[in-house]
């Protein structure tokens, strides 16, 4: 899996998508492999504050139930709806149709501390080599 160049990453496997002061975040191919099938997504409201680094929400599968860490401070905007009926969606098109939220960004200089692409690929590397080891 290729992932947007575009996009930032955390270690939390979240990313994010910033086009000026509004950021669109999800959760990365990696971590919707890890998971399994997804059944059901708990997203906050439009009007929610965000603190970078708190859990906003959380994922379910099949397997288990996964916390959403922020990866940006700010108010949300806008939940993606069409995960209430299409949770699915996570797995199936993650950094696209799967995302689960957006935000105004209240301080854009936290996305500089966050990885990009690159950066991204070699720590999900990192962490297969010390599972397999």
């Amino acid at each position: 899996m290729s992932y947007p160049t575009q996009f930032r990453y955390t270690k939390d496997h979240e990313w994010i998508d910033v086009k000026g002061d509004i950021a669109t975040i999800g959760i990365t191919d990696y971590a919707q492999h890890e998971l399994g099938d997804v059944v059901f997504v708990e997203m906050p409201a439009a009007g929610t504050e965000l603190a970078s680094g708190k859990t906003f929400g959380s994922v379910e599968s099949v397997k288990a139930v996964s916390e959403i860490y922020a990866p940006a401070s700010g108010q949300v905007t806008e939940a993606n709806s069409s995960l209430q009926n299409k949770p699915e969606l996570i797995n199936t098109d993650p950094h696209e149709a799967g995302w689960l939220v957006k935000i105004k960004l209240s301080n854009p200089a936290e996305i500089n501390s966050l990885m990009d692409a690159a950066g991204y690929e070699a720590f999900i590397e990192e962490k297969k080599k010390e599972a397999s080891a």
